[in-house]
């Protein structure tokens, strides 16, 4: 089942900013963070694979499915693999493009319908993108205020960094004006989140 309480409490019990917004830094949170003993090898895993599960907003069934999948990839490492896997998911490739802020904004815009991928309507969170994929935003949504506002936020950012990107993933391309992204590359090991220990995540489930 997918957790679904406050988040500020799961960043607190992993000790960081899950979501990546500035509403879940530790600092901005009062209460006090608790520390534990020394933790065994085992209990690392499980907090890396915790930690790692959370970010992605999944339930323990589906984030193990990954794993599952991944140890059937021959070219590449089961951490990689599954990685990788994870990153190609319709709604993170909306995160990491910054069109939505946290990965539950990119969930819900993703099941209400609010993209195409290659001109064609899809509402499933877990669809893997391939490389040449072009997700857009819907014509008729773009003048809603959630999406003029990111325009805007976009034009901004542009003027006081006009050598940057609005999207720090080097296998997506951003159109900031006509809101759209395009998958030009397979996500490597250097792309990938460092705060997650995909290695102690593979340790733990094949024991």
């Amino acid at each position: 089942m997918r957790y679904t309480g406050p988040k500020m409490k799961l960043c607190r019990r992993e000790g960081y900013n899950l979501f990546g917004t500035e509403k879940y830094n530790l600092e901005n949170n009062h209460r006090r963070v608790k520390r534990g003993g020394k933790l065994s090898e085992y209990g690392v895993q499980l907090r890396k694979k915790q930690a790692a599960k959370r970010q992605y907003a999944l339930s323990e069934k589906q984030f193990r499915k990954y794993y599952q999948q991944a140890t059937k990839v021959v070219d590449m490492t089961t951490a990689d693999a599954m990685l990788r896997s994870l990153e190609l998911r319709l709604d993170t490739v909306v995160l990491r493009s910054n069109i939505a802020r946290t990965i539950m904004q990119a969930r819900q815009c993703v099941n209400h319908a609010h993209f195409l991928v290659n001109g064609k309507k899809v509402n499933i969170p877990s669809y893997q993108v391939r490389v040449g994929d072009v997700i857009t935003v819907k014509e008729k949504l773009k003048e809603s205020p959630l999406y003029k506002t990111l325009v805007e936020e976009f034009a901004e950012f542009s003027k006081k960094n006009s050598d940057a990107t609005v999207t720090n993933a080097k296998w997506l391309s951003v159109d900031p004006k006509k809101l759209t992204i395009t998958v030009t590359a397979l996500p490597e090991n250097g792309d990938f989140d460092k705060m997650i220990d995909a290695q102690r995540i593979v340790e733990f489930y094949s024991k």
